[in-house]
């Protein structure tokens, strides 16, 4: 068995929000075939999991979004990269005994240590392509920096990939676009899961609701969920007979102000979202902005719940039409179409989950990688 150093940029514990949930089932899997030290940054308190694990550190993060752009303006770096330099980091990672090789979740933490050809290095998506897009519809001195950011970062994931031994993206789609724009190295693509057995509807209690129920889940000051919920509600949901739950933790204000509509509800933090999955006639991922998988999409397929989503939202998920992809223009036809059709397509969707989105399935592949095929610690 190797010892194989776990380095994320969010302490991979309760799998509660999307790179939780990628990051979490990760390390168990990881943690099941090799000695696995862990050490990462979080924002706030991070429980160890419960898993076999050799050792745990959790750094804080403190360094403010402010700071973080002055010192990257300052020396000429992406703002990603000095978001996540600290010197406790490098601290946490000379007390840690040799290992064999290293997982790194997330391409700001390929900043503190060496990448060579026994690194993994899994950038889940390709973030330089997201601030890319986010460059393209902003204004003024903000799309000046976005598109700083894009191309800044977008080299520095050139960089890391061409001496990693394994790049990882969570779609072929993802891995497809990397190499499109200039990545080189031995780049693969390996899709998240879904856990079935706890995303199944049999026993759960719907949430009360006296209408069709639409409903939207996910972290709620992720600026790309904000603006899907603010466009369904303001130029969507005025079509439908229906109420709309957004479902999340964090909710920004402008979020929370449209709890003050008559058919919206705004939940916050739920200790568990099954209820609503459960009583939606429709989960919606109306989403502009997205990058490789979207879990909220997976979550309701695996609750039988009907899913219109965007074009962006679906892009990655091997749905095999068993989910209503519909442009924006038609969001509202197909959202009307499910609601009128109670029953169509979940049945389809959870057994398209069941039959391609199990983790161990999933991550098959990184046995070989560390071990039993080419090995990371020959």
């Amino acid at each position: 068995m190797i010892d194989l150093l776990f380095l994320a940029h969010r302490a991979p514990t309760a799998p509660d929000r999307g790179d939780r949930i990628r990051s979490y089932h990760v390390l168990r899997h990881l943690a099941a075939r090799a000695r696995v030290h862990v050490v990462a940054f979080d924002e706030g308190a991070a429980p160890r999991p419960t898993l076999d694990l050799a050792s745990w550190t959790v750094i804080p993060r403190t360094r403010t979004r402010a700071r973080a752009t002055a010192g990257a303006l300052a020396t000429g770096r992406p703002v990603s990269l000095t978001a996540f330099a600290d010197p406790a980091m490098t601290t946490a990672l000379a007390t840690l005994p040799p290992v064999d090789a290293t997982y790194i979740f997330s391409g700001q933490m390929a900043q503190h240590v060496p990448v060579g050809p026994t690194t993994i290095m899994d950038f889940v998506d390709m973030d330089s392509a997201k601030f890319g897009q986010q460059a393209d519809s902003a204004r003024g001195p903000l799309r000046w920096l976005l598109a700083r950011e894009a191309r800044l970062l977008a080299r520095w994931e050139r960089d890391v990939a061409a001496r990693a031994g394994t790049t990882l993206f969570i779609s072929e789609a993802e891995a497809s676009l990397f190499r499109a724009t200039g990545g080189q190295g031995d780049i693969r693509a390996i899709g998240n899961g879904i856990d079935a057995r706890h995303f199944d509807r049999t026993g759960v209690v719907p949430a009360p609701t006296q209408r069709p129920l639409i409903v939207f889940t996910g972290q709620m000051d992720y600026q790309p969920n904000v603006e899907a919920v603010m466009w369904f509600a303001d130029h969507v949901l005025p079509r439908l007979a229906a109420d709309f739950a957004i479902v999340g933790r964090a909710p920004t204000a402008a979020v929370r102000a449209l709890g003050r509509r008559e058919n919206v509800v705004v939940t916050g933090e739920v200790p568990d979202t099954r209820p609503w999955l459960a009583a939606a006639s429709v989960c919606v991922a109306p989403l502009r902005l997205a990058r490789g998988v979207q879990n909220k999409v997976l979550e309701a397929m695996a609750m039988a719940c009907p899913v219109v989503a965007t074009p962006q939202a679906a892009e990655g998920i091997d749905h095999g039409g068993t989910i209503r992809v519909a442009e924006p223009r038609d969001f509202a036809a197909a959202c009307a179409a499910m609601i009128a059709a109670p029953g169509s397509f979940g049945g389809q969707a959870r057994a398209r989950v069941l039959s391609h989105y199990d983790w161990a399935a999933r991550l098959a592949p990184l046995d070989d990688l560390l071990g039993t095929g080419q090995s990371l610690a020959a």
